[in-house]
């Protein structure tokens, strides 16, 4: 496979545009090596000309040209569209597919493709949108690791890249990828804890916004646990223990993890 293999974006949304834009302009990917398909192309239109990729609705047509394929769409929608690249012949020569739909097993994705299809379970997050997510990858049976360190090549751009064995990815979709949603209702309660203190709304949005980001910031660059950066901030009688009390009071913890927990239990039907 050469550095640069032909790519189809199947299911051209927020993620599909994503991932083309981390790729043609953050990692130099050739945009004549891409092509993307959508039954519904005319929204993807307009981001697909800026990047100078094709967008079609010729899903077969495009995956058939292709040596790696990138599934994009929505669970419900993948027995669909690989039952119509298999009829279509499109993966008869064997293209590394790779699927970012949640909760939709490496055991589904051999069941309804060819015999001997390379496959890769992939969980981004939204963040990837602006090139600070995380991704997963799950590599399934026979596949190299040449072929894995091709899938790292598209999502490398758009944030940090972890392998794991599968068993793990449900509840990799329900912290990485749902998690997202569950920071921006906390951000938004740090801002209104500072509204209600008498910080203007804008103010304390973007000093809730930042701290999060350079809390965070510290774990990944530091490697030190949460709980000893927290120590840290932690004086004896501050002002700091006293917010922390408040907050245990309200079982934060649990809540916060139950809601994971949850999370994770239905992104394993979601497939």
């Amino acid at each position: 496979m050469s550095q640069h293999p032909k790519l189809a974006i199947l299911g051209f949304g927020t993620m599909g545009q994503a991932i083309s834009a981390g790729l043609v302009e953050a990692s130099g990917y050739p945009a004549a090596h891409i092509q993307a398909a959508d039954v519904h192309p005319a929204a993807g239109k307009a981001r697909a000309g800026a990047l100078g990729i094709q967008l079609s609705n010729e899903v077969e047509a495009t995956a058939k040209a292709a040596e790696v394929i990138l599934l994009c769409v929505k669970p419900r929608e993948l027995k669909e569209l690989l039952a119509g690249l298999t009829a279509a012949g499109a993966l008869d020569h064997r293209p590394l597919v790779v699927s970012i739909a949640a909760g939709t097993t490496l055991a589904f994705l051999a069941e309804h493709v060819p015999s001997g299809t390379p496959l890769i379970r992939a969980m981004p997050n939204t963040p990837c949108s602006i090139r600070r997510g995380m991704t997963v990858l799950a590599p399934g049976k026979g596949v190299t690791e040449a072929q894995l360190a091709q899938a790292r090549v598209l999502f490398e751009p758009l944030g940090r890249v972890m392998d794991l064995d599968e068993k793990h990815m449900d509840a990799v979709t329900g912290l990485s990828a749902s998690g997202p949603a569950f920071m921006f209702v906390i951000l938004e309660s740090l801002a209104e804890g500072g509204v209600q203190c008498g910080l203007p709304r804008a103010v304390a949005v973007e000093l809730a916004a930042q701290m999060t980001l350079g809390a965070a910031s510290m774990v990944l660059e530091t490697g030190r646990h949460p709980a000893a950066l927290k120590d840290e901030v932690t004086t004896p009688a501050g002002c700091t223990i006293a917010g922390l009390m408040v907050l245990e009071d309200g079982r934060i913890r649990s809540v916060v993890a139950r809601g994971i927990e949850r999370a994770t239990q239905v992104a394993a039907g979601l497939g």
